[in-house]
């Protein structure tokens, strides 16, 4: 018996691994997070110093995902193997580093413990497939790109197009959608709102959204096909609205300050993931359509 056929006939294994497998990915995710736009801002710094023909400021330290290793911010206290177990590590430790006593803040746990879930809900779904695997992969992308957009209002090319690309390669053989409809996809979820970007800017002369946002709207499109970007924007705006108008409402905040669009897309893409076929299915019954 495989390894495949093994975890068929054990579907609890299957998903009690497959939530494992999210918590530890969660931990890397973390970096992931935590580093890349930093990789990125001292990329933009040094191409900078080199169209103004000077010599770049030096790197404290060189960073990447795997280097220099963990550690705590405050004291330099380098993490130790035991110290790094998703979640049970911070819940042990009081959420505080075993060294000098600093708070560790809460979203690391947090992002390795939905991490964990979403990985779970997605294993669930698909069951044991190729559908569940790519559909993981997809998962982990949305949700670095979500953190990443609500701490820095920015969506990565280094994981929006490896993303994208492998949309439409894991629809070669139509995992979610036909070849066609995936490419149609991406072209029409990357044009869509482009148009709606110059539109806006022709009549209000501001910018309402980045170009990240199209990028991810197009690897929607190439993930999931063309007939599912509908609902992936009806739900996004709709998210976005009512949780806008909620912190102006609740919290204060002003109204003119720009709120990420991509957390709420990476929300309605990865709900039409799962369930979109069954939702657009429901609708049109409803609807009397189909």
């Amino acid at each position: 018996m495989d390894l495949l056929d093994l975890l068929h006939s054990h579907p609890a294994a299957y998903l009690a691994l497959s939530l494992v497998l999210g918590l530890l990915l969660g931990s890397f995710l973390n970096v992931v997070i935590l580093r890349l736009p930093e990789m990125l801002r001292r990329d933009w710094a040094a191409q900078c110093a080199e169209l103004e023909g000077r010599e770049p400021e030096p790197d404290p330290e060189p960073l990447s995902l795997v280097h220099p290793p963990s550690r705590c911010p405050a004291c330099g206290h380098r993490i130790r193997p035991w110290e790094n177990v998703p979640v049970l590590s911070w819940l042990l430790l009081r959420g505080r580093c075993s060294a000098c006593g600093t708070a560790i803040a809460w979203r690391y746990p947090v992002v390795e413990l939905l991490t964990g879930l979403l990985t779970l809900a997605v294993a669930w779904r698909f069951g044991v497939s190729g559908q569940a695997l790519a559909a993981m992969l997809l998962t982990w992308s949305l949700l670095a790109l979500t953190v990443i957009d609500l701490d820095h209002q920015l969506l990565p090319d280094q994981i929006t197009l490896p993303a994208l690309w492998l949309g439409l390669l894991v629809n070669l053989d139509g995992l979610f959608a036909d070849l066609p409809t995936a490419v149609l996809g991406a072209a029409l979820g990357y044009l869509s709102l482009w148009l709606v970007f110059q539109l806006f800017r022709l009549l209000t002369a501001k910018e309402g959204m980045g170009y990240g946002d199209f990028k991810l709207f197009a690897l929607f499109g190439a993930w999931l096909g063309w007939p599912l970007l509908p609902q992936i924007i009806l739900v996004a705006s709709v998210l976005g609205a009512v949780i806008g108008v909620a912190l102006v409402l609740i919290r204060g905040r002003d109204r003119n300050l720009p709120i990420p669009f991509g957390p709420y897309l990476a929300l309605g893409g990865w709900i039409a993931l799962l369930w979109g076929a069954d939702i657009n299915r429901a609708y049109l019954q409803f609807a009397g359509i189909g």
